[in-house]
């Protein structure tokens, strides 16, 4: 019995000695894993961020090879998704795997993501060693266009401005065809890190300079980009003169990008509205609305401003589905009370409209244009009083107006005198009696107005039409093969 006793206390102890060896054991070795592969539960880098990186940058390697632009396009498309995904980490690994270590170009971008890796709390993953990239100038853009787009998310808008500046110097000794969409997506970053740190003019030279070279090496994208670029640094300082010099002696190519287009055609429209071409800035506005991406909220809406203006400069009144179109009711409502105040004919609420919305229009730039729309006013108001009375005196028609001038009758017989000449309203003025004699209202079907009607819109619908045309794509290959079969 004893013996038994001794036996069972000596098995329950090897026992006891053997679970707690397992548990020592276990414990040691998750303790090796934390120290050897903390990244294992810390890791600050996404996966799968980072393998759409590299499946991107091994497209642009694919379309540079084949000189296949469009898989450079749509190697950005894809980055663009991934932009809010971005962080120091991820572009640190991304570095480490696409340029070769230690060399100039992977220690100057890195310096730029250091202090947001040391920022992180977590840690970052150990890029095991991999075959050393060539640098191939299109992966090598396309790592400084990654880090300057970071730079410019998180806004070190001073880094970024040095990131930039680095960067167009390497793209000097860099030529070719695929490389020019990468170089044409920096220069945008580029001017964009010196205009959200209000330092624009600072590179105005830099990006004349720029489109020298662009212009001599027959890099068409990076010519219409660069264009654009200079046009918006005039604008922005209200160079308007100088902004249609430019313009006007740029060399025009065929447009290859549609973005870039379409901010032609908006910069265009501002500059030909404010020197008074009212038709032509109309018709650039309406063909930049129509083109921009329905995707571009901001964009269309700036369209839609502007053309309402040169809408009302024309003393035309913009249909209501203008200010009804999705996701730009609340930003078009100023201009909608601008427009149903002109609409009227009333001063007085032209004048409250202006008051109070004043800040708006100055955040738009469209404050001198306002001032112009005035005498629109006062010509809609009368228009409206010539068809309601086949005969008014000068002091009711002032009154009428709320003109509010020392000799309300005297400006009034200037007004009246004036639409008549332009043949804003269809009457005549008795000086001697001082009365505003309206004529008959005539049947506009005699006229040739509903021909010249028509005729505008068909020549839009053809317009567009061509348009359309010239601005189909096929795939190369598919092309290629049709070629070889005729």
């Amino acid at each position: 019995m004893a013996f038994l006793i001794v036996a069972s206390v000596f098995y329950i102890a090897m026992f006891v000695v053997l679970i707690s060896q397992v548990f020592f054991k276990m414990n040691q070795d998750t303790k090796v894993e934390d120290h050897l592969a903390p990244s294992v539960y810390d890791c600050s880098v996404d996966p799968s961020v980072l393998q759409d990186l590299k499946e991107i940058a091994s497209l642009i390697e694919s379309g540079a090879y084949t000189s296949e632009v469009r898989k450079i396009y749509r190697a950005m498309r894809s980055t663009m998704k991934l932009r809010s995904k971005l962080k120091a980490s991820v572009l640190s690994a991304f570095l480490n795997y696409a340029l070769a270590p230690g060399s100039e170009v992977h220690a100057r971008l890195s310096s730029y993501l250091l202090q947001d890796r040391h920022d992180d709390s977590q840690v970052d993953v150990e890029i095991p060693a991999t075959d050393a990239k060539h640098l191939m100038p299109e992966l090598e853009i396309y790592c400084c266009l990654l880090v300057l787009v970071f730079l410019i998310d998180q806004k070190k808008y001073n880094e970024a401005k040095a990131c930039s500046s680095e960067s167009i110097v390497r793209l000097k000794s860099m030529n070719s065809i695929t490389a020019d969409v990468l170089a044409s997506r920096l220069y945008f970053y580029h001017s964009l890190s010196y205009e959200l740190a209000d330092d624009l003019a600072e590179i105005r030279s830099n990006l004349l300079a720029l489109y020298r070279s662009a212009t001599v090496r027959h890099n068409k994208l990076s010519q219409e980009t660069l264009l654009n670029l200079l046009l918006r640094n005039y604008l922005r300082y209200n160079l308007y003169d100088q902004a249609e010099k430019f313009r006007s002696k740029a060399q025009q190519a065929e447009a290859l990008s549609n973005q870039q287009f379409c901010r032609y055609l908006f910069y265009q429209g501002k500059i030909k509205t404010i020197q008074l071409e009212y038709t032509d800035a109309k018709d650039c506005l309406l063909q930049a609305a129509r083109k921009g991406p329905t995707t571009a909220v901001g964009f269309q809406i700036q369209c839609n401003k502007w053309a309402i203006i040169v809408h009302l400069l024309l003393g035309e009144i913009p249909e209501r589905t203008v200010f009804t179109q999705r996701r730009m009711e609340k930003a078009l409502r100023p201009y909608f009370e601008l427009t149903y105040a002109i609409r009227v004919g009333d001063l007085e609420l032209f004048r409250t409209v202006a008051e109070k919305f004043s800040s708006t229009f100055s955040q738009d730039r469209t404050s001198n244009l306002i001032v112009r729309l005035r005498h629109n006013v006062i010509r809609t108001g009368l228009r409206n009083i010539s068809v309601s009375y086949s005969r008014i005196s000068l002091a009711d028609i002032a009154k009428k107006l709320n003109m509010d001038s020392d000799n309300p009758v005297g400006d009034a017989e200037y007004i009246v005198a004036k639409a008549i000449r332009d043949g804003a309203i269809d009457a005549t003025l008795d000086h001697a009696n001082g009365w505003l004699v309206s004529k008959a209202t005539a049947d506009v079907y005699s006229t040739n107005e509903p021909q010249i009607a028509f005729d505008s819109r068909i020549v839009f619908c053809l317009t567009m039409h061509n348009e359309a045309l010239r601005a189909l794509r096929f795939p190369q290959d598919l092309r290629n093969k049709e070629s070889v079969a005729t």
